[in-house]
Parts: structure tokens; C-alpha cells; sequence
């Protein structure tokens, strides 16, 4: 029996992402992405900023859902 493999998301798809205080501390790319094929993971201030960032590498803006 084999155990199923979770494909990770494609890095930096999209160019908005909504994420919940459970995916705090926010990072880019986020954990559920492939990190291989994107750049470095960086971790960004988003609850401090007014419930929005933007990843200084590739541009993705995040905005914090509640």
C-alpha cells in the first residue's frame, strides 16, 4: 500500500493571496507552495501593516481575511 503524496501548489500563481490569522507568521512563498522553483522564503509583517503586504521578491500582495 502507498501513502499519498500532497502535490505542493505552484509558487507565486497568483498575484493576490487572502490569508487567516491561523497562516501567521505569513512567509512567501507559503508552506503549501513548492519553494524549489520560486525564491528565497522570506517572512512578511502583515497584522502590523493594516491587514495587507506585498513580498519584496516577487510582487504578491497579501491581504488578511477574518
Amino acid at each position: 500500500m502507498t501513502a499519498a503524496i500532497a502535490t505542493p501548489a505552484q509558487a507565486n500563481a497568483q498575484t493576490r493571496y487572502e490569508v487567516h490569522r491561523a497562516d501567521l507568521p505569513l512567509c512567501c512563498p507559503l508552506p503549501s507552495m513548492a519553494l524549489w522553483n520560486s525564491h528565497p522564503r522570506v517572512y512578511l509583517p502583515i497584522a502590523a501593516d493594516g491587514g495587507e503586504s506585498d513580498c519584496p521578491y516577487c510582487g504578491a500582495h497579501f491581504v488578511l481575511v477574518d
